[in-house]
């Protein structure tokens, strides 16, 4: 069975590697990373990716509202982190 979003996700890769690849992340981040990733920390990056998708959708919903496009529902959970 294929899952859609490990094909979208490699899409997206193939697309954007290269810009993103000299995108600097924050001192720190990485090590944190890869120390989660050794550890096992299954809970604290799932965590850190729901973040970015949540920050990433809101940046886009917010991009789509100022230039006036159509609106979309934006279906938050009720105990969101406020940044």
């Amino acid at each position: 069975m294929t899952n859609p979003y490990a094909e979208w996700f490699e899409q997206l890769r193939t697309e954007y590697s290269e810009q993103l690849g000299a995108m600097p992340l924050p001192d720190g981040l990485p090590e944190h990373l890869r120390h989660l990733i050794e550890t096992h920390d299954e809970e604290a990056i799932l965590f850190m990716i729901k973040l970015a998708w949540q920050f990433g959708a809101q940046v886009g919903y917010s991009a789509g509202s100022r230039e006036g496009g159509e609106q979309v529902a934006v279906v938050r959970p009720s105990n969101r982190v406020q940044a």
